[in-house]
């Protein structure tokens, strides 16, 4: 299910997300029931290039930060590349290796956010679009500067990087932009990868981790 981001970003740069809906792991990780994600939570990202922590807020965008939340607890990311990272842009996420794994929820269309949605600031995390409405599957991206001339394009931000944006920075980024090979990489998965990108960086593994508590006088409020 080819998710295209049909956004152009300056005049000429694809913004890419595979229609093919992602997920990791075998097919024990199937679709899960929704549920209802905490209203502050954190997800650790074990990286092949080190860990990356993601603070997701959730009434920011509560059906992208609820699907995150589902998607984390599935185990959907073990292993699924970071297969398009465009330096001074973004990297993006959320195709799993397992391609029966992508089919189970390619029709897991996800409704749109309400507005007005927060800003594409640095280390931000949003899940793509394919600039329809309610379009949005399982893919996700880091921003990696300021790119606020996605606000008003249907990005919604979920989250931020709160730990190790320097890492994320470091994600390979030598296969260009890989936004035509989104359906060949769902369909293929780790063979393709494998054949195709060997040196992509990937999820080891996603957790959801305790939040530091609050300082006392905030806890006080």
């Amino acid at each position: 299910m080819k998710h295209i981001l049909t956004i152009l970003l300056l005049g000429g740069l694809a913004f890419a997300q595979s229609k093919t809906a992602t997920k990791t792991g075998t097919a024990s990780k199937a679709a899960p029931a929704a549920a209802h994600a905490p209203a502050v939570y954190r997800v650790k990202l074990t990286t092949t290039k080190g860990d990356v922590v993601v603070e997701i807020t959730r009434a920011w965008a509560p059906l992208g930060a609820d699907r995150f939340y589902q998607l984390v607890r599935s185990g959907f990311f073990t292993g699924a590349p970071f297969f398009r990272v465009i330096p001074n842009f973004m990297c993006q996420f959320g195709i799993s290796p397992t391609p029966a794994v992508n089919k189970t929820w390619e029709a897991r269309r996800l409704p749109d956010d309400p507005k007005p949605y927060q800003s594409n600031k640095r280390g931000t995390l949003t899940f793509a679009t394919t600039g329809q409405p309610n379009s949005r599957g399982t893919q996700l991206f880091i921003n990696y500067k300021d790119n606020t001339f996605l606000d008003s394009q249907g990005f919604a931000p979920i989250g931020q990087v709160v730990e190790g944006m320097e890492i994320a920075e470091q994600f390979y980024s030598g296969y260009g932009d890989t936004a035509s090979k989104e359906g060949e990489i769902e369909n293929g998965g780790q063979a393709y990868l494998d054949r195709n990108m060997p040196h992509v960086d990937k999820i080891i593994r996603a957790t959801i981790v305790p939040a530091p508590p609050k300082p006392a006088a905030e806890a006080k409020q």
